[in-house]
């Protein structure tokens, strides 16, 4: 949805409030949670907003759009922060204690999971099918602690770590609202 001057034009699919992504009868995230009777649930639905919104500002968007760099001068793209949030669910789980290798970065390419977003279906697929393998590995991490107290070997306890990710995917969803609004002028929430 280009404008003439090649800036993108922004658009929205809601029909309600034309700044929200969606209508929220239709916003995935409004539903299908878990009701949130404690503090583990609170914590566990507030991570599964945050992962949703990220999907959703990815969604609909060719290998080109999920890979450009589209705030310069940073080298973020919707693509790259898919990689580094499957990069930083396992970092979740080390902090935790558990022996979980780095997938993009090495000692020689501390960026990797930025460098390496580039604009190849096949790049595409394998970020998606890892970022879904690693939240799903922190998701079942987090259900088999018996409690969030429990301390974690760097000290703090697990409630913290979870914290954490939250306030991780939170800050990167918020550079995905502009990322996707640059790419194609979608907005919203």
């Amino acid at each position: 949805m280009e404008s003439s001057d090649t800036e993108p034009r922004r658009w929205t699919t809601s029909t309600v409030h034309p700044d929200m992504w969606a209508d929220p009868d239709d916003d995935p995230r409004e539903a299908g949670g878990a009701a949130v009777t404690d503090e583990r649930g609170a914590l566990l639905d507030a991570l599964r907003h945050f992962r949703l919104t990220l999907e959703l500002k990815c969604e609909g968007l060719d290998a080109e759009q999920l890979a450009r760099r589209s705030v310069p001068p940073s080298t973020m793209s919707l693509l790259g922060l898919v990689r580094h949030m499957a990069e930083d669910e396992r970092h979740f789980r080390r902090l935790a204690g558990v022996d979980a290798p780095r997938i993009y970065r090495t000692p020689d390419d501390r960026e990797a999971e930025w460098t390496g977003a580039v604009a190849d279906p096949a790049v595409v697929e394998d970020a998606r099918r890892r970022w879904r393998e690693e939240a799903d590995a922190t998701d079942r991490f987090v259900a088999a602690a018996p409690d969030l107290g429990a301390p974690v070997p760097g000290g703090g306890q697990l409630r913290e770590l979870l914290t954490m990710q939250i306030t991780e995917y939170a800050r990167h969803c918020g550079h995905a609202d502009l990322l996707r609004e640059r790419v194609d002028g979608r907005v919203g929430q």
